[in-house]
């Protein structure tokens, strides 16, 4: 190939279509558990978590329901991914072997927001949510003036008990008001290990000989981002206003080139460059909206 902008913008095009072709090819979970909330600056605060607004009767003057208890900020962060053609590659006609990387980079770009939001959930048992407790905890504070302490969480492993325990605790949470929130958890998240016993739960006809009563009672999602840790499994509410997650979009992942013939990266090391970049990050939202478990003891003590 005779190396000059033309071609290179040609080239450009081509890698475009390989990356554009793969992102778009990928299906993402991350929608079934996070909402997308987009990003203006740097940081956003989440002032207005820390009660679920509920109706009341209007007797009287209105009561403002505070929306402004607690102070959780969700930062952006940066991410990139840049590959390297070398020159010579380009100029003997050999640019076609690296298009299966630009493929890769599409892949990548467009199961981020998964990485990131799974990554989170691991992390729930011990990241902080918006009222200072990790978003799975035992003491939650709740009810009026936050005197209750409530859990969305056990260490149970996975079986139709656990999940009994934990749909029940979902579906009783109450507001501040002692009014109930009717929560009504729709999806199982599991590893790849505990697929089997999650459709013995929510698939089985039977379970141990007698009509399994829980039969459809949520949807099973398997999430491969959960293989290192194969105990875990996540109960969640995902048909209210707000999800589990907070997904937040600063800037969309976007493929740019450095391709210019005076460009120093071509110069000093005779190679052209491809990159994509963005900024997002993810956050949680109402801890009622999920359960969790570490599924590090067979029952619960």
């Amino acid at each position: 190939m005779i190396i000059n902008q033309s071609g290179l913008a040609g080239l450009h095009v081509s890698y475009s279509a390989a990356y554009n072709k793969a992102f778009e090819g990928i299906q993402t979970n991350y929608e079934r558990i996070a909402t997308t909330v987009p990003s203006t600056t740097a940081a956003t605060n989440y002032a207005w978590l820390g009660q679920i607004p509920q109706m009341r009767e209007w007797i009287g003057e209105r009561e403002i329901q505070n929306l402004s208890a607690y102070d959780y900020i969700i930062k952006n962060r940066k991410f990139e991914m840049t590959v390297g053609v070398p020159r010579d590659m380009i100029e003997d006609d050999q640019y076609g072997v690296y298009a299966p990387a630009f493929s890769s980079m599409g892949t990548e770009a467009a199961q981020h927001p998964d990485q990131l939001c799974f990554e989170a959930l691991k992390n729930g048992f011990t990241e902080k949510c918006y009222d200072g407790k990790p978003f799975f905890a035992t003491d939650h504070p709740s009810g009026e003036a936050g005197k209750k302490a409530t859990a969305n969480m056990t260490h149970a492993k996975l079986d139709a008990t656990a999940y009994q325990n934990a749909r029940s605790a979902m579906m009783l949470l109450t507001g501040d008001k002692g009014k109930s929130l009717n929560l009504v958890p729709d999806l199982l998240v599991v590893s790849p290990a505990n697929e089997h016993a999650a459709r013995l739960i929510l698939k089985a006809d039977q379970i141990n000989g007698t009509s399994n009563v829980l039969k459809d009672t949520a949807e099973i999602l398997v999430a491969t981002e959960l293989a290192d840790k194969p105990d875990m499994w996540f109960l969640m509410c995902t048909k209210k206003f707000l999800k589990p997650l907070i997904y937040q979009k600063r800037r969309e992942m976007k493929l740019v080139a450095k391709t210019k013939l005076e460009d120093e990266n071509v110069f000093m090391r005779d190679e052209y460059i491809w990159g994509i970049d963005g900024r997002s990050n993810v956050g949680y939202g109402f801890w009622q909206m999920a359960y969790g478990s570490d599924g590090t003891v067979s029952e619960e003590g």
